[in-house]
């Protein structure tokens, strides 16, 4: 269910034109995101990163730094694993001033009640949360939207 959310997620994000990253722990010795998950996204780009949270790795935080100075303050996370990486980057972004919006049914962990603690300690934290389809219909705003049929047709 994760990678299928996951993969929504990143359809209509593209669809709706917005920017997005893929991050990879370690690809050397933890392989690659699945194929699946490039194709979404339109591209074979990724950052590869030895730091848990993304916000500690200095190409992904120039690359977000970057969105912020053309107004973005909101940053998705979805990804593996909810409890270490996807945690700590949401509680560093929060920390940088950005706002993390945690896309609970696109994360996954590989026990369930790491991925339960993830999701309480986000909420202490202040991190939003939200799901693929909600947020997918947040940023369209209406059915006035030219890509709202798109989107409506993407997450049946």
């Amino acid at each position: 269910a994760c990678e299928e959310r996951a993969l929504t997620l990143i359809r209509g994000l593209r669809i709706l034109e917005i920017p997005m990253m893929i991050t990879q722990q370690y690809t050397k010795g933890l392989g690659g995101s699945i194929p699946e998950v490039y194709e979404a996204a339109g591209t074979t780009a990724f950052f590869d990163k030895k730091t848990f949270s993304c916000a500690r790795d200095t190409e992904i935080l120039a690359a977000l730094e970057a969105g912020r100075a053309s107004g973005r303050k909101n940053v998705l996370v979805c990804g593996t694993e909810a409890h270490v990486c996807v945690l700590q980057t949401c509680i560093d972004l929060k920390a940088m001033g950005f706002q993390p919006v945690l896309v609970t049914d696109a994360i996954a962990s590989r026990k369930k009640s790491d991925r339960k603690t993830a999701l309480q300690r986000a909420v202490q934290e202040g991190i939003l949360l939200t799901t693929a389809e909600s947020v997918l219909f947040e940023l369209t705003v209406d059915s006035r939207h030219p890509r709202f049929r798109e989107i409506s047709a993407l997450v049946k």
